[in-house]
C-alpha cells in the first residue's frame, strides 16, 4: 500500500443542468437529493456537493426553501458527511448575434448579484461551498464571474466561517485564483476543484491535468473531476498525481459506456474501487474535515 495521505471521494449529485430527462436517476427533490446524499456517503464519499432543482419540473432552482430541507434533512440523518453547497447559479449570459447587442440570463434562469449568490450559504453555514473563479465560454453560453464579484462573495463566504472550494476550470482560473489568495481576497484556507474536460474548458488529459496542478500554490489541497466518459479516467489520475476525486450525476450520468447509472452511490463506489485498485486508501470523513476544515 502507498503511503501517501487518503483519498477524498466528493459526490455532485445533480447540478443545474437539464439531465433528468436524460437519466431519471438524477435527483430533483430535497428528499431525493438529500436521500442520495446519505447514499453516497454510505458508500465511501466525505463531502457531497449539493445544487437544487424545482421538484415538480426537475429543472435548476435557487429556492432557498429547497437548500434548507436537503440541508436539514441530511443534519437530521446524523450523516456526517461534509455538506458543500453551490453558488454557481445566476451567473450564465447569453449573447444574441443580431443588433441590439443585449446579453440576456439564459432561459429560465436569472442573474444573481453577489451577495444574492451566497445568501443560502450565509443562512445555512455549510461545511463547504463552491466559488467559481471562472469566466468562459460555456456551450453556447458565457459564464460570467468577475475578480469584482469574487472577491465580494469570498468576504462573505468567508465571514460566516464557510471554507471555500474554487472550481477551476481552465490555466488562467487557477493563476487567478492563486493571484487572490496570494492577495488576501481568498484565505490560504481554500481548496481547488480542477473541472476538467467542461466545454469549453482545459481538456481532461494527464499532461494538462498535471500542469494545472502545477499552477496552484505550493502545498494547496485540491481535487478533480471529469466530465461524462472522463469521469472515471480523471479518478484515477487526479488520484495518481496526489489529488482528492469527485465523481456524481452532475458530471456524469453513466456508470459504464452504454450503462446508465442507477444513483449517485453506483458512482461513488466505482471511484472507491478505482482508489483502492490503485493501492490509496478512501478518506473518512472525519479526515477530510480534519484535512480541510482545519
Amino acid at each position: 500500500m502507498s503511503k501517501r495521505s487518503p483519498v477524498i471521494i466528493s459526490c455532485a449529485l445533480t447540478g443545474a443542468a437539464d439531465t433528468r430527462a436524460k437519466n431519471p436517476a438524477v435527483p430533483a427533490s430535497p428528499q431525493e437529493i438529500a436521500d442520495q446524499a446519505i447514499n453516497a456517503a454510505k458508500a465511501g464519499a466525505s463531502i457531497v456537493h449539493i445544487h437544487v432543482r424545482d421538484p415538480e419540473t426537475g429543472k435548476s432552482s435557487t429556492k432557498f426553501a429547497y437548500y434548507e430541507e436537503v440541508v436539514q434533512r441530511i443534519r437530521a440523518s446524523r450523516c456526517d458527511v461534509l455538506i458543500n453547497l453551490t453558488t454557481g447559479p445566476g451567473t450564465m449570459l447569453t449573447v444574441p448575434t443580431d443588433a441590439p447587442f443585449r446579453v440576456a440570463p439564459i432561459p429560465n434562469a436569472e442573474l444573481m448579484t453577489p451577495s444574492e449568490r451566497v445568501a443560502h450559504v450565509v443562512k445555512l453555514r455549510p461545511d463547504i461551498c463552491s466559488l467559481d473563479v471562472a469566466t468562459m465560454s460555456f456551450g453556447d453560453a458565457v459564464f460570467v464571474n468577475p475578480a469584482n464579484h469574487l472577491r465580494e462573495m469570498a468576504a462573505q463566504i468567508q465571514a460566516c466561517g464557510v471554507t471555500m472550494e474554487l472550481e477551476v476550470f481552465d490555466f488562467g482560473h487557477a493563476r487567478l485564483a492563486s493571484h487572490l489568495i496570494a492577495t488576501g481576497a481568498i484565505p490560504k484556507s481554500a481548496y481547488f476543484q480542477l473541472c476538467m474536460s467542461v466545454p469549453w474548458g482545459a481538456p481532461a488529459t494527464p499532461t494538462v491535468l498535471a500542469e494545472m496542478q502545477r499552477l496552484l500554490p505550493p502545498g494547496a489541497h485540491w481535487s478533480a473531476f471529469g466530465v461524462g466518459p472522463e469521469q472515471f479516467p480523471t479518478v484515477a489520475v487526479a488520484a495518481i498525481l496526489g489529488g482528492h476525486v469527485r465523481v456524481g450525476l452532475e458530471d456524469n450520468l453513466y456508470v459504464a459506456p452504454g450503462m446508465l447509472a442507477r444513483d449517485n452511490a453506483e458512482l461513488v463506489t466505482k471511484a472507491a474501487r478505482i482508489v483502492e485498485d490503485l493501492g490509496f486508501q478512501v478518506a473518512t470523513p472525519d479526515y477530510a474535515r480534519s484535512t480541510l476544515l482545519g
